[in-house]
């Protein structure tokens, strides 16, 4: 299922947030525009998120040369009460198993 095809459903189970730190999971080098694409919202969007990560520590940017590496700290914890006991790795490993 496409991003546009669920983007018409209207919601999905895990937040932007969540798919971007995902994304850079996936790949710590990954430009802002391919998050954007992936994720299905605006550069706009993606740089909001990420600076909300990296105010909360979730996320270091590295500059490497012209490009941004970035830094997950898997040992932080959810910020829902539901899920606060479960760290970023938890979170990771559930996903990406």
């Amino acid at each position: 299922m496409s991003a546009d095809d669920l983007q018409h459903r209207g919601w999905t189970f895990l937040s932007n947030h969540a798919h971007v730190l995902l994304c850079l999971t996936r790949d710590s080098t990954m430009r802002i525009r391919d998050i954007a694409l992936e994720v299905g919202i605006t550069e706009r969007a993606i740089r909001n998120i990420i600076s909300d990560l990296e105010e909360t520590g979730y996320v270091e940017r590295v500059r490497i040369g012209r490009r941004n590496s970035y830094r997950i700290d898997k040992s932080l914890h959810l910020r829902h009460p539901i899920e606060q006991r479960k760290t970023i790795a938890d979170l990771i490993r559930a996903i990406h198993d």
